[in-house]
């Protein structure tokens, strides 16, 4: 079901929060961090709220926290929730299995929030449910990050009690359909009050799930403008990954991945650690698709997605999944999760679009706004060639119009645009596009055009056997 789906069909959050309380099979517990006990609050004002509640408990102060959940590094964070869950959790059951165990389903909400009426960096946190499909049965766990923009903390506050509801809602009654799921997380919130970028979930009741589709779903759905994947497939919070990290980032296709692209990336790398002088722990190589890039005809096929995702997985780096079409916009959500170097690999047919006046109308500032968004102090794009038959296109080589001229070269004597691979270098004529009419066809040929690791992991799935790829100039219809 998507997301214009009616609150009318499930109920408000009144109806939701009594229903649960109605469920006399329900029982469990409210741990809540860091914004009152807005989540508990709405069942005690439903009603029948002393079938449900078992407790509700709130622990601000540190060492309080710490004596009842273990200490923490950070106390809005994925591992703190995740105590948390485990902790209350394993209360219930000791103490009230054996008085009502047969009969009851056990579960812990738990959330740990950072509110704020002054910084809305700070306006996040975690929140998740452990629970029971069945009296006795192994536990089930549905974790999610989500941010707040709302500006005020009351506001704030308001939107993470609404979710509290939706979330244990969705954990008991709408696992069946991954989709709807998702769109009932806004259930009675409204569109631009928070954003969800990370959901996770594990146990029996949710086996029939692939938490890379949920997470795709976020974007989709406009619950977030990214998701990004672990090397394993591994859904992963995009803050946490990249914090502190010196991120090359590549954009494409990738159905598949070729060995020009393993090229321009190791070829980006060496240039990063040679010029900017940095180790290699600190460096990070991410793959970027965009909505743009997965969807034919308007939709999203699920199997190629996972194919592009998985086979990617094989190289060792992340994937991040975005709803950016700008590159100034990826920079932007980049740049607010690390504040170390950004370089962006493009192909030299971008740059005349990059400089397109028309891509940035939607900005007071026009272009030197779009542009002053896309780089700062670390910030650099890298520009590997395009090639054809008749020309070799490189940054070095490229004339925009007369009006944009001084802010290329401003960019280029700063160096915050550069070559990387020049005419000789590297050969751009291998397609993500031809590769795949190969193994349509049958021509094993393809073979020698991919990473190995990819070859092998194609072979032995049979991916990327859809319908022929029309060929194409690389980086001349793709998202700038």
């Amino acid at each position: 079901m998507s997301q214009s789906r009616k609150i009318s069909e499930i109920g408000s959050t009144p109806k939701k929060a009594l229903r649960i309380n109605a469920d006399e099979g329900r029982y469990g517990t409210f741990a809540e961090i860091g914004a009152g006990q807005e989540v508990a609050r709405h069942f005690f004002q439903a009603g029948l709220a002393s079938q449900t509640v078992a407790k509700t408990m709130s622990a601000y102060d540190m060492v309080f926290s710490d004596e009842i959940y273990g200490k923490a590094d950070r106390y809005v964070s994925q591992g703190r929730l995740v105590k948390m869950l485990e902790h209350e959790f394993y209360l219930l059951q000791q103490r009230l299995e054996k008085q009502r165990g047969q009969k009851t389903q056990f579960f812990a909400f738990a959330d740990t929030v950072s509110t704020s009426s002054h910084n809305l960096q700070r306006c996040h946190g975690w929140m998740g449910v452990r629970f029971q499909e069945e009296p006795g049965a192994p536990h089930n766990d549905i974790v999610i990050h989500v941010r707040m923009l709302e500006r005020q903390r009351l506001q704030q506050q308001e939107v993470l009690g609404l979710l509290g509801v939706n979330l244990l809602y969705a954990a008991f009654y709408l696992k069946k359909n991954g989709s709807e799921m998702v769109a009932s997380l806004t259930d009675s919130i409204g569109e631009g009050r928070m954003e969800i970028d990370m959901i996770r979930t594990s146990g029996p009741a949710f086996a029939h799930l692939d938490n890379r589709l949920l997470s795709l779903e976020l974007v989709l759905q406009k619950l977030s403008p990214a998701v990004l994947f672990a090397p394993d497939g591994q859904v992963l919070h995009a803050s946490d990954a990249f914090f502190g990290k010196n991120l090359l980032v590549q954009r494409g296709a990738f159905r598949p991945v070729t060995l020009t692209n393993v090229e321009i990336l190791e070829r980006g790398l060496e240039q990063m650690r040679q010029k900017l002088k940095l180790s290699e722990d600190s460096l990070m190589v991410l793959f970027e698709i965009t909505m743009k890039n997965l969807q034919e005809e308007g939709k999203v096929d699920p199997q190629d997605f996972l194919n592009r995702v998985d086979s990617l997985g094989q190289l060792g780096h992340p994937v991040l999944i975005s709803d950016f079409f700008l590159f100034y916009q990826l920079k932007s959500y980049l740049r607010q999760r690390t504040d170390q170097w950004i370089v962006q690999v493009i192909g030299a047919a971008h740059l005349e679009k990059l400089f397109a006046p028309e891509h940035y109308r939607e900005l007071p500032g026009g272009i030197l706004e779009g542009f002053s968004r896309l780089f700062d102090e670390r910030t650099k794009m890298f520009v590997f060639p395009y090639k054809s038959d008749q020309i070799c296109s490189t940054a070095q080589s490229f004339f925009p119009e007369p009006r944009q001229l001084h802010l290329f070269k401003h960019l280029m004597d700063n160096q915050w645009i550069e070559d990387i691979l020049g005419c000789d270098d590297v050969d751009t004529s291998i397609h993500s596009a031809d590769v795949r009419n190969m193994l349509i066809r049958g021509d094993t040929q393809w073979e020698a055009l991919v990473p190995p690791a990819v070859r092998d992991y194609i072979k032995s799935h049979k991916l990327f056997l859809s319908s022929p790829a029309p060929s194409a100039e690389p980086g001349s219809g793709e998202p700038i």
